[in-house]
């Protein structure tokens, strides 16, 4: 069955990013010219997805107002001539059919992806993480769609990281499928040195198979007291089929500000209006130091 939706949890509070996310979201920090979460939705977009949910907070309302039309500023793009301003503006509102839900009580990422169940309904459905930024030639989740379509299966997305890094993820146990593609058969959240199955992670990206909302909504908490997508995962992949793509991209967590301001580097350089300026004001900075 074709993946046509997409979920993208958007309800955390960006305790990472204060003091700015006490007003702004941090999926609508802008990241050169463009807020965080419009390059998760193109993500999207560019893989085929045609309708978006994105699960919110009372405090985010500032994301609908940002893919809705704006006719007073389009208006006055108009009259003025500035075409090429104008089509930015429409673009982000036109991207997709994008639906809104409020997770109520912040009770973890499980919790959030179980608020999508009737958007959702019986279909397979993909998961872009907020935080989560992916360069690629071929879209990360158009990656994971191919493999979940292909061995009718759920589907992770996974690099290698190292031991110390692993402890802030998810480790999978995985069997070798082909090239870049595992099946998988168990995965423990933040694990102990003596817990890791393998140095693959769970970075951000997954299609999932309807019949996790039936494992979530009967999920205990689990770290940190919230409903953990991981736990869900977990259970899901001893009674389903689930694979993992080692994905080809590069991934940036912009929930923090490392994160961050790499990937505003990074991608300020691949900006054709900003990257030849960028590297000579970074070959400057060099120098001076």
């Amino acid at each position: 069955m074709k993946v046509r939706k997409a979920v993208i949890p958007a309800a955390g509070l960006g305790t990472r990013m204060l003091p700015a996310t006490k007003t702004v979201p941090k999926e609508m920090l802008p990241l050169v010219d463009k807020p965080v979460i419009q390059y998760i939705i193109e993500e999207a977009v560019d893989a085929g997805i045609e309708d978006i949910l994105v699960v919110t907070n009372r405090a985010k309302s500032a994301m609908d107002d940002y893919f809705d039309y704006y006719p007073e500023l389009e208006e006055r793009l108009e009259r003025a001539g500035k075409e090429r301003e104008l089509e930015k503006v429409r673009r982000a509102a036109d991207l997709a059919n994008i639906f809104y839900v409020r997770q109520k009580e912040t009770k973890g990422l499980g919790h959030a992806i179980w608020r999508a169940k009737r958007f959702v309904g019986d279909e397979p459905f993909a998961v872009l993480l907020g935080d989560d930024i992916m360069r690629a030639r071929t879209p990360v989740i158009g990656q994971l769609i191919a493999a979940a379509e292909k061995y009718d299966a759920s589907c992770v997305g996974v690099q290698q990281v190292s031991t110390d890094a692993i402890a802030k993820y998810s480790s999978v146990q995985i069997s070798p499928l082909e090239e870049r593609v595992f099946a998988v058969s168990d995965m423990v959240e933040k694990p102990r040195p003596e817990q890791i199955f393998s140095h693959y992670a769970i970075l951000g990206r997954y299609v999932l198979r309807p019949g996790i909302f039936n494992v979530l909504e009967d999920l205990e908490p689990g770290y940190g007291g919230e409903i953990q997508l991981t736990d869900g995962l977990k259970a899901l992949c001893r009674r389903d089929k689930m694979v993992a793509v080692d994905f080809e991209g590069k991934r940036y967590d912009t929930g923090n500000l490392k994160g961050f301001l790499e990937a505003t580097v990074d991608f300020s350089l691949a900006h054709p209006e900003t990257g030849e300026w960028l590297r000579g004001f970074l070959k400057e900075k060099v120098k001076e130091l």
